[in-house]
């Protein structure tokens, strides 16, 4: 009996040590291993320079050489200081403008030629790739190219309406202090469209057939089936879509660089934060390092803030269709 319970005791220890050593369960250091390649890499690359560059905010600089620490005083300035509390109001402004107008155009535009794709089967490869084209460009070549297409007197839109001799259509598109944001809005969801069509169409593409079936058994016309089974079932990537968005807007500089310069246009009226960044870090002032930074902060709390409260908003939202 005693031979027989260290025969047990040795098979259970042999047992344990080819569970450990079993190539399903790795051991602690070599999952270190392999994951403290990325973490440098990430470290390196990506935490230490934002890190670093958000703390730039907090100090006083003399050209690139760091003084005393000022707390929130750079933050006070860029926010109650002339002229750079009042350009922030209308950039601040201008981005929201740009985030509003960009969900509901591209967002409604993207969803209706997703759901027009679904149901042009022979033409679907032909317009998904004809629509994705332009966000594959860079953003500041589009800005020249419309430039270009808009100029005043030779541009090629006023060269088209004085052909048709419909001259009294001619404006300075870019140079209208009223109409360079509607403009830039729309160029920007021309580039973007494709991939809100996308998004929207692989939505679209996961929902059950039998879903759709059911619901027109029952009597439900198309559009009944769009509201009641088809947007209830892409409501999160209605979420995700926004997130983006919104991150985008409030990111927005190649597109208005390349167009309206680093004032943001005539008179500044199409100035949003990216571009008084890019004023303020390039600006004569010595301690531009300071501000520049306290702003980048600023705007990096604005993203995190908003798109926390956007998700939670759609998480409600979401819950009270089930989906």
């Amino acid at each position: 009996m005693v031979q027989a319970a260290a025969v047990t005791a040795t098979t259970a220890r042999r047992s344990g040590r080819a569970r450990r050593r079993s190539p399903g369960r790795p051991s602690p250091w070599t999952v270190l291993a392999f994951v403290t390649p990325g973490l440098v890499l990430f470290g390196a690359i990506f935490a230490y320079p934002v890190v670093s560059a958000l703390s730039y905010g907090f100090f006083e600089w003399t050209g690139l050489r760091r003084g005393a620490f000022v707390g929130l005083r750079n933050f006070q300035a860029v926010l109650s200081l002339q002229p750079y509390a009042e350009r922030f109001g209308v950039a601040i402004g201008n981005n929201v403008y740009f985030f509003v107008g960009t969900l509901l155009l591209q967002g409604v535009l993207g969803f209706l030629l997703a759901l027009a794709l679904q149901r042009s089967i022979r033409a679907r490869r032909l317009f998904q790739t004809v629509y994705s084209l332009p966000y594959l460009m860079s953003s500041l070549v589009v800005g020249y190219i419309w430039s270009l297409i808009l100029a005043p007197g030779w541009g090629v839109l006023n060269a088209i309406f004085q052909a048709l001799g419909l001259e009294s259509l001619d404006r300075a598109w870019l140079g209208d202090p009223g109409l360079i944001m509607p403009v830039l809005l729309l160029i920007n969801c021309w580039q973007w469209i494709g991939l809100a069509m996308l998004i929207f169409g692989a939505a679209l593409g996961g929902i059950p057939a039998e879903q759709i079936e059911a619901a027109r058994l029952d009597g439900a016309g198309y559009w009944r089936i769009v509201r009641t089974v088809q947007f209830p079932q892409v409501l999160g990537s209605v979420q995700i879509f926004t997130v983006l968005i919104f991150i985008g807007a409030f990111n927005a500089f190649d597109l208005i660089y390349a167009i309206g310069g680093s004032s943001g246009g005539p008179g500044g009226a199409a100035d949003v934060l990216g571009t008084l960044f890019y004023r303020i870090a390039f600006d004569n002032d010595l301690n531009a390092l300071g501000l520049s930074g306290a702003l980048a902060t600023l705007i990096l709390g604005i993203i995190l803030i908003a798109s926390l409260v956007i998700i939670a908003v759609f998480e409600r939202i979401r819950k009270r269709y089930d989906v």
